[in-house]
Order: structure tokens, then sequence, then C-alpha cells
């Protein structure tokens, strides 16, 4: 089975897993895990942030800042397709008590006007808007990453009213592999920054949260009360390590080979069009008369996994265990 279905399938290879075997570790919780504590400092360094907080998943951090962020009754904004909003299980509302203002943008992306435009004024009629999120590259958008000269536009406005700036980076160093710009230089546009490990950089577990040390400081708290501490978790760390010093540079490779399944996708006469492809998510679109669940049954048929991403949309995900063989394999298998 060639599985496409998400970066998050991937298996730990051979020295990630001696890596993890090789790990220190002690208790995360009293902060004496050296490991954890090495990550850290290791991400929060890249991205010249003061302080970072391991947690398992990028719903735990993204749900741990909007709680830290926000007041309950505030309002947040971000885009109507955002992950934190569709993907994570009401969480903002949930766990802090806070309504969604939705804007619409392109793919996935927020246009700056549109921010000013839906600020809240101090007025008790209405919630108090307190954070804008943005999610870089955008899942449900194909993968595409926000043009940096917006991203400028976005943290001028907050900055203009005094509101934080999180990022959703689920696949940050996918997106920094397209637009050129340093991990540094992209830190600086964000109070705090959820970073997945999990999904194109490979590590089996877990997810940071970066920002100030106050900040920080808030979020241990926050993950404590939502049941996020860790013992002995230097053995996942250490794959989280490993990850981000092994498999950024080969993020370019699964945008590659994503152009080609693209390309691929384009032929199948069931498929009427494919989302511009710039990182590793191909999205297509269904031509009328076929359903996104008979393409995805059809591609199982044929020993190939993809998901059905919506009505009338299914989605391929390119990683480090999709190899140019498997390419070619699924050049001769779409064919029903």
């Amino acid at each position: 089975m060639i599985d496409f279905r998400s970066d998050t399938v991937t298996k730990p290879s051979a020295a990630m897993r001696e890596a993890m075997a090789n790990a220190e570790v002690g208790d995360d919780v009293f902060g004496d895990d050296p490991t954890i504590n090495a990550l850290e400092e290791l991400a929060a360094k890249m991205f010249e942030k003061e302080a970072a907080l391991y947690c398992s998943s990028g719903t735990m951090t993204n749900q741990i800042a909007i709680n830290v962020h926000t007041q309950m009754g505030d309002e947040v904004i971000c885009h109507e397709e955002a992950h934190i909003y569709r993907y994570e299980g009401g969480g903002i509302a949930r766990n802090s008590g806070a309504s969604v203002r939705l804007l619409r943008g392109n793919q996935g992306r927020i246009n700056p006007a549109d921010i000013e435009s839906n600020l809240n004024p101090d007025d008790p009629h209405y919630p108090n808007t307190s954070l804008i999120c943005l999610e870089d590259t955008s899942n449900r958008g194909g993968g595409v990453c926000y043009d940096v000269k917006d991203i400028e536009k976005i943290r001028s406005i907050c900055i203009a009213n005094n509101l934080p700036l999180h990022l959703d980076g689920a696949r940050v160093f996918n997106a920094l592999t397209e637009n050129g710009m340093t991990a540094k230089q992209y830190g600086a546009f964000y109070d705090s920054i959820s970073i997945c490990l999990s999904k194109g950089l490979g590590a089996p577990v877990g997810s940071l949260l970066l920002g100030s040390k106050d900040f920080i400081k808030k979020s241990r708290r926050v993950r404590k009360v939502f049941g996020g501490g860790m013992r002995q978790a230097g053995i996942i760390a250490a794959g989280a390590i490993y990850a981000l010093e092994n498999n950024i540079e080969r993020l370019k490779d699964d945008h590659s080979r994503a152009k080609k399944v693209a390309e691929l996708l384009r032929q199948h006469p069931w498929i009427e069009s494919v989302l511009p492809v710039e990182t590793n998510i191909v999205v297509g679109h269904m031509k009328e008369g076929h359903s996104e669940q008979e393409f995805v049954q059809g591609c199982l048929q044929k020993d190939i996994a993809c998901v059905a991403f919506g009505l009338g949309r299914v989605r391929f995900t390119t990683h480090l265990d999709i190899t140019d063989d498997h390419i070619n394999q699924l050049e001769q298998s779409l064919t029903f």
C-alpha cells in the first residue's frame, strides 16, 4: 500500500529510532528531562523566541496558545477553513469560552484588509477581539503559503491594535522551504508559534509552542490543566530533535513529488481540476457524476491510500516515506 493519506503516517527511520533508544530522560513535569529541555531550547533558538513548550500534538499547542491569549467571551479571528476552527473539536469554545470571527480570504489565507474591517469596536455590545490566527501552510487551501508581504501587513495591523498574532505552523518548515526566509526572520512576525514535528519532519509524536518566557510560563500551567504533562518523554523528544536536525532540507523533495502527483491527477478522467501545488499537499476536485468516496475506493483497490477532503475533493500528501518509485507506481495505478 502506498500511503498518501497524510504526512502524519511516516515511520521513524533507523537513525531516528537509534537516537530515541539512546535518549537521556527525566521527569518533564519536574522540568528535568534533559532531552526535552534540549529540544525546547533548540526550537526556541531557531525562531529566536525566548522559550518553548513540548506538547503531544499541534491541537494542544494551538489550544494552549488561544487559552493564554484570550479571556472568556473574547473573539478570535481566523480563516473559515482554519484547522483551529474545523479540526480541533470545537476547542476554542470548549477550552477557552471564546467565539470566532471567520473570514473567507483565499485558499485558507486571510486578506489583511479583511482583518481591519472585522475588528470589533470598543463597545460592550461586541465581544473583545483579542487574537489573530494564521495557518501557514494552509491545509484546506492545498498547502499554499502566505505571501510574506501580507504577513508583514497583518503584523502591522496587530501592532497598531495591540493584538497578538499566533501561527498555526503545523507545516511551517514546508512554507520556509518555499518562501526563502529563515526561521529567525519568520519568527519575528509572531507572538506565538505552533510547530508540528510529526508531519513532514517525520518524528513520531509531538509539537512545540514558542513564545516569550512569560507566555510559555503561562502555557505550561495551561498544559497541566489540559492534562498534557509528560514524564520520561525524552524518548520521543529525541526523535523530534533528530527531525529538526536532519529532515528539514529534504522537504523540497516532497514538494517536487507533489507536483508530479498533481500532473497525474490532472490526467485522470474523473478529476475536473487540481489546486495549484506549492508544497506537499495535492487537492483534486471531482467531475460531476463522480464522488470523492468513489475515487478513494478506486485508489484502495489499486493499493493507493488517499483521503476524501470534503464534498467533491480528494487529497494526496507526499512525505519522507514516498519515493520516486512510488510516484511511478501511482502513474501505473491511476487507470480506473
